[in-house]
């Protein structure tokens, strides 16, 4: 008799799960219909619900939703109406954002959109981080109401996420829009727009055929000094691939200076280790920019240093773009042109050996 029940009510778990929606639709106007939700989080919880293995679509309608969703479930898919139509805004910053996260760590609670899964796609939408910061950097420093830790992401890519896709995505912010430290992911055909090291973390990210958008600053740069940054990887030593830029477009928005951006500096993140809190030396950042055009705002240098804590807690620890795994080929317009910096990392991958390894085990969906 148990065995029976046993039998039976595993048979009923079996077609619920068969049974269970394999799309869902957001929209503004849902009213009563089934399976519509007014918000993309109330999309996401509900596919969370399905334990099955199936792929769940998610069909997000025009407009613009004022929303941090968080994806929890793999094998999802996020679909919106086009970049300038469907719109997934927030505002969050990191001086205040450390509610958002697990940790209590302000840059990735900032984000407007966190995906903590694997495989998901994501195509045909905008994700913005809204911070005013271009009003917050025209304050003069010591300006009480100037907030200093101003990053505003708008994709986190967490740390349990892994292949992960992303076609026809606009990426809007200003500091720090896109952070990956997770495993994969691929971008393609779409936008990143930022300022200072918008593209950065440890994860390994694929951008191709893509626009990556410098933006401007509140005031003018000085002459010879850098603005902005497109990358800020921190690439683990032991990982032969970071943040690798290809057949994309770099411009810039008017006020963006000449000789202004540097496509990227070293970031070594202040870790806890047993003897001490510094800069993680193992985080030797991996970028790479293959093929791509650059106009007039690429400085001559192309990178630059970024300054780290020392073990004696100070921000004096100076890590060099030449002590760096960063590479450079096939670069044409402008902002290609300059002296070459001593760059003595010979290890640079190309592009067929980047989607080799970024691609192992991974077959993305159409």
């Amino acid at each position: 008799m148990k065995l029976y029940l046993a039998a039976f009510l595993g048979s009923l778990l079996a077609g619920a799960a068969a049974a269970a929606p394999t799309s869902y639709r957001v929209a503004a106007d849902c009213g009563a219909r089934a399976g519509c939700f007014g918000s993309v989080q109330a999309a996401l919880d509900a596919a969370a619900r399905d334990k099955s293995r199936n792929w769940v679509t998610i069909t997000i309608a025009p407009g613009t939703y004022r929303e941090k969703p968080v994806v929890r479930r793999g094998r999802v898919r996020i679909a919106g109406a086009g970049a300038d139509r469907t719109r997934i805004v927030f505002d969050a910053v990191a001086q205040t954002a450390g509610r958002y996260d697990p940790a209590n760590w302000g840059t990735p609670g900032s984000a407007t959109l966190t995906i903590h899964a694997s495989d998901v796609v994501v195509r045909d939408l905008s994700v913005e981080n809204a911070f005013d910061y271009l009003a917050n950097d025209a304050l003069p420093e010591g300006d009480p109401k100037k907030i200093g830790n101003s990053q505003g992401v708008a994709l986190l890519l967490d740390t349990d996420s892994d292949r992960v896709q992303f076609d026809g995505v606009w990426l809007l912010g200003y500091q720090d829009t896109l952070f990956t430290r997770g495993r994969r992911a691929w971008f393609r055909r779409g936008i990143v727009a930022g300022n200072v090291d918008f593209i950065f973390g440890s994860g390994m990210l694929l951008i191709e055929d893509s626009e990556i958008r410098s933006r401007r600053r509140a005031g003018p740069t000085p002459a010879g000094e850098f603005a902005s940054f497109i990358a800020a990887p921190s690439t683990p030593l032991s990982q032969p691939i970071g943040i690798v830029i290809s057949r994309s477009r770099l411009t810039r928005e008017a006020g963006v200076e000449n000789g202004s951006v540097a496509l990227a500096r070293p970031w070594h993140p202040t870790t806890r280790f047993a003897d001490g809190r510094y800069a993680d030396p193992n985080a030797v950042g991996q970028a790479s920019f293959l093929d791509c055009w650059m106009d007039a705002h690429i400085h001559p240098e192309h990178w630059t240093s970024m300054a780290g804590t020392a073990r004696d807690g100070t921000k004096t620890a100076i890590f060099r773009p030449e002590d760096s795994r960063f590479a450079e080929r096939g670069s044409r317009g402008p902002g290609a042109r300059g002296p070459a910096m001593a760059i003595r990392w010979n290890g640079a991958l190309g592009i067929d050996a980047v989607r080799q390894r970024l691609f192992d085990g991974w077959r993305p969906r159409s």
